[in-house]
């Protein structure tokens, strides 16, 4: 715990070569890190990745940031790890506790995310706003035990502040899931706008929307 704490307030030079030597992460060297607790067991940060300041991520097997993916700041990760002596999720051998960001992929400021199982999300992707919750796991009342079920969330999508996506949910590529919606089901239909309680198809999208044709991650 000492040195983990150490290592976060470090510099980033010498705290990307503490990572790297001790926990065997791996880094490239235009990837940062700021004043973050980032403990998975594995860590890939590609080309111009980046996580700011005040966030936490621990209990994962793996986080993987592609090129240019980023994780803005005070966001907390958080899941389930395999090979314990818990009972918790036993009957799960497939579980993956990880979570990936594909390219120019972008997590902005105060959200939760529970990878007790696999979080993907999508290339050009923006969990926008503040406050959404991914969460993987949840009580299944007929076998009385912790159940969990992977989220994945495709390319060129946009999510909308304080979203809810449950276990089993899929936002497909080139769609919106609106502010203060409820995504519990996995749904197919490509430029789609989603929203509601529970979410559902509410509109089409032109296909010459330029948020979906865009080569860089960033929204001016």
């Amino acid at each position: 715990m000492l040195v983990k704490i150490i290592v976060t307030l470090l510099p980033w030079p010498l705290k990307r070569w503490c990572l790297q030597r001790w926990f065997k992460y791996d880094i490239h060297p235009t990837a940062r890190i700021g004043y973050s607790w980032i403990f998975p067991k594995k860590l890939t940060m590609h080309e111009g990745a980046k996580i700011g300041h005040f966030n936490a991520a621990i209990h994962l097997d793996y986080l993987s940031l592609s090129a240019y993916a980023s994780i803005s700041r005070g966001n907390w990760i958080t899941g389930f790890p395999k090979n314990t002596n818990s009972y918790h999720f036993a009957h799960q051998t497939d579980r993956l506790p990880e979570l990936y960001l594909g390219e120019h992929a972008s997590i902005t400021k105060n959200h939760h995310l529970d990878c007790t199982n696999k979080i993907s999300i999508g290339r050009f992707t923006t969990v926008a706003g503040y406050q959404s919750q991914f969460l993987t796991h949840s009580v299944d009342v007929n076998e009385n035990r912790q159940d969990s079920n992977p989220i994945t969330i495709g390319e060129y999508t946009f999510i909308g502040t304080n979203a809810v996506i449950l276990g089993g949910a899929v936002l497909p590529d080139f769609s919106v899931l609106g502010a203060k919606s409820l995504l519990n089901k996995a749904y197919t239909d490509e430029w789609m706008i989603y929203g509601g309680v529970p979410a559902k198809a509410l509109q089409n999208i032109p296909k010459t929307a330029k948020y979906f044709t865009r080569s860089k991650g960033f929204v001016i």
